[in-house]
């Protein structure tokens, strides 16, 4: 462990980069600092600053393929205010890693911040330092969480959650805001309004708002291949993709998956693709996101009174009605 030769700036962040990270989730933290850390985005580290670590300070690829060297080793973690640990696509390779765990509990034993960002946040419940907190996860990646670590309670209807001692992070553009949040409580709201103009960006989001995602309830679904048919469906709300397409993706034949979705739902798959795009356009309406045209569009449904006909069937009030009533 070497010494960082880093400012003594409001805000001092340490990027642990493990393999496979995202580079969306890495860039948008690490550049709301850089923005935020100087005037006339001239870059340099004087209200922020921040040192990129990755294991030997050798190569780690990003799982768009891209190689980034880090400018040290694991270093002291008092030099920071936070160490973030940016994931990736790497999230299920569950072996241990304990030098970055024994990196970590140092970093919590000498009053160090994590911050789990993207899927950062599984090497940290590795390590055993997310008991009895609540975990934020990207919705992509709930059901592998929580199949490792079950004891764990995870969150996916935020951005991040900030436990006090940990904040966790979904990854993506919510990194983003993770770290104007961040820029906010150590240099104040003028460095992050300062980013947000730099980044384009309309305002700074709350953490409370929910991740745009729709996630089908699956907890009584046992059947692994209704469940992956399923994860595979969510990702193409708008149109359902040919049945023997989403059977080659399970790896059954299409007349085996449509028995294996009577057996287990009690409809066909096109019939429960139906069934999913109502939901989403529920939990559209539920979290007032855009007009019901353009969410019956989005549902992939022809037009809005096509959404209100089906929604009417299937809920038993029209989405206007049901708005009001939200």
């Amino acid at each position: 462990m070497v010494a960082a030769d880093t400012r003594k700036a409001p805000l001092r962040v340490g990027f642990v980069l493990l393999e496979k990270f995202t580079l969306a989730a890495f860039g948008g933290l690490i550049d709301a600092l850089r923005l935020a850390a100087d005037d006339g985005g001239e870059s340099r580290q004087i209200h922020a600053s921040w040192k990129i670590m990755t294991p030997e300070a050798g190569n780690q690829t990003a799982s768009c393929g891209l190689q980034v060297t880090g400018s040290s080793d694991f270093i002291d973690p008092e030099e920071f205010d936070y160490i973030a640990v940016c994931g990736g696509n790497n999230y299920l390779d569950d072996r241990p890693t304990p030098l970055l765990s024994r990196y970590l509990e140092n970093a919590i034993d000498k009053g160090v911040r994590l911050l789990g960002i993207c899927t950062g946040s599984f090497a940290i419940a590795r390590a055993g330092l997310a008991d009895k907190r609540t975990v934020c996860v990207h919705w992509n990646v709930k059901d592998a969480f929580e199949r490792q670590f079950p004891h764990v309670h995870t969150s996916v209807d935020r951005l991040f959650v900030d436990e006090g001692d940990l904040i966790t992070c979904a990854g993506s553009t919510a990194a983003i805001d993770l770290g104007l949040y961040l820029v906010s409580r150590h240099c104040g709201r003028d460095r992050a309004q300062q980013a947000v103009r730099h980044m384009m960006l309309t305002g700074i989001r709350e953490p409370s708002l929910p991740q745009a995602y729709f996630c089908q309830e699956l907890e009584g679904v046992k059947d692994p291949r209704v469940r992956k048919a399923i994860h595979f469906m969510e990702q193409q709300l708008d149109h359902l993709p040919p049945i023997p397409a989403v059977a080659r993706y399970v790896g059954v034949s299409a007349r085996q998956l449509e028995r294996a979705f009577r057996g287990e739902l009690g409809m066909t798959p096109m019939r429960y693709h139906r069934v999913m795009r109502l939901n989403y356009g529920r939990w559209m309406i539920d979290n007032k996101l855009d007009s019901l045209t353009q969410i019956a569009l989005d549902c992939g449904f022809s037009d809005a009174a096509h959404f209100s006909r089906e929604f009417r069937q299937h809920f038993g009030l029209p989405p206007s009605r049901y708005r009001v009533k939200a």
